[in-house]
């Protein structure tokens, strides 16, 4: 693994504990409402809630689970070292759950016209990884 010196003087990556567990049970076809009642610190579970919400036309409730994910995915965050801002790569596997709720939170406060909302969170996100950003939409 090669190791890139941050030439901007910016804060290092962060990058989160791995959680196999949720993963690998969403991966398998556990309900994802299963795996948050398991796992209710799991980014990627509330994040999978907020998209299956989204899809069914549900967009409060996907607010809503975005939302908790979002937030669970900062406790992890600051846990790991961040201090606010800073790359969070999406080529980190585990650091998904945060992106993808970041996500979904962003396009559930476009949906019902909370722009600020939508804004920021979509900024958020580009700030956090490009890559995240464009691999979601």
């Amino acid at each position: 693994m090669a190791i890139h010196e941050n030439l901007l003087g910016g804060p290092p990556p962060t990058h989160l504990p791995d959680e196999s567990e949720p993963r690998e049970l969403l991966a398998g076809g556990t309900p994802a409402a299963d795996v948050a009642a398991k796992y209710p610190t799991s980014s990627l579970a509330w994040a999978r809630l907020a998209d299956e919400a989204f899809e069914a036309g549900r967009v409060v409730e996907s607010y809503a689970y975005a939302r908790t994910g979002y937030h669970r995915g900062l406790d992890a965050l600051r846990r790991a070292g961040w201090k606010g801002h800073g790359p969070v790569p999406w080529e980190h596997e585990p650091n998904r759950g945060f992106l993808r709720a970041l996500h979904a939170l962003a396009r559930a406060a476009g949906a019902i016209g909370e722009q600020e909302e939508y804004e920021r969170c979509s900024t958020f996100l580009r700030d956090s990884s490009q890559t995240a950003a464009d691999t979601l939409g």
